[in-house]
């Protein structure tokens, strides 16, 4: 494993965290834009399929490149629905830094 992948390794696991973290935390309380479905769900694939894309890197899986290109374009999309929200930002950063680093790992 080289240090490309420990970094996006160590990406995936902090936007999963991030995201669930912010979904169960932050977005259910505050109600409104933050609990609408089409964001809601948004949050929720990104932090599986970050979780997912983490778990094949480590597993050692050939097709973690596969994987790392679905999980950017999920990242993406979730960046791009925080960032209509207010008060998402970190969210949409953590989101978009994961992206970046999934997309080294596409080779």
């Amino acid at each position: 494993m080289d240090d490309a992948m420990k970094e996006c390794i160590d990406a995936c696991l902090n936007c999963y965290r991030t995201c669930l973290e912010e979904a169960m935390g932050h977005c259910l309380e505050a109600g409104g834009q933050h609990i609408a479905p089409g964001h809601f769900r948004s949050m929720m694939a990104c932090a599986e399929m970050c979780r997912t894309s983490a778990h094949m890197m480590l597993l050692g899986a050939e097709n973690h490149a596969q994987v790392c290109k679905v999980c950017a374009a999920v990242c993406r999309d979730c960046a791009a629905s925080c960032d209509a929200i207010d008060g998402m930002r970190a969210c949409a950063d953590t989101c978009r830094a994961c992206a970046q680093a999934c997309e080294s790992m596409r080779g």
